[in-house]
């Protein structure tokens, strides 16, 4: 997978901020690739009650190769397009582990 240069993340303290676009009601979980800047994450979790929020974390934290406890949605929690906070990472180390998960 490519264009991982063109998701907006950003470094706040502590951290980074990904923009992520979501895809509920998929076969399967995965990092589905790049959408206009979002990192697109698709997930078998229905859009209800907080499963696909709770879903698209945990599959970032896996590509991310960082504990569930470190990444926690902080704008978008009922739209399609959402932000997640990464704990303990930078905006460079997200796009350089997402190359590597690839």
């Amino acid at each position: 997978m490519k264009d991982f240069e063109n998701i907006a993340v950003r470094d706040v303290d502590g951290g980074a901020v990904i923009s992520v676009k979501a895809v509920p009601g998929a076969s399967r979980d995965r990092v589905a690739g790049v959408l206009g800047g979002c990192l697109k994450i698709a997930t078998s979790s229905a859009a209800e009650k907080g499963r696909a929020n709770t879903a698209i974390a945990k599959t970032l934290a896996g590509a991310l190769g960082v504990g569930r406890r470190d990444v926690e949605i902080v704008a978008g929690t009922t739209s399609p397009r959402k932000e997640f906070r990464i704990a303990g990472v930078s905006a460079s180390d997200v796009r350089q582990r997402l190359s590597k998960s690839d």
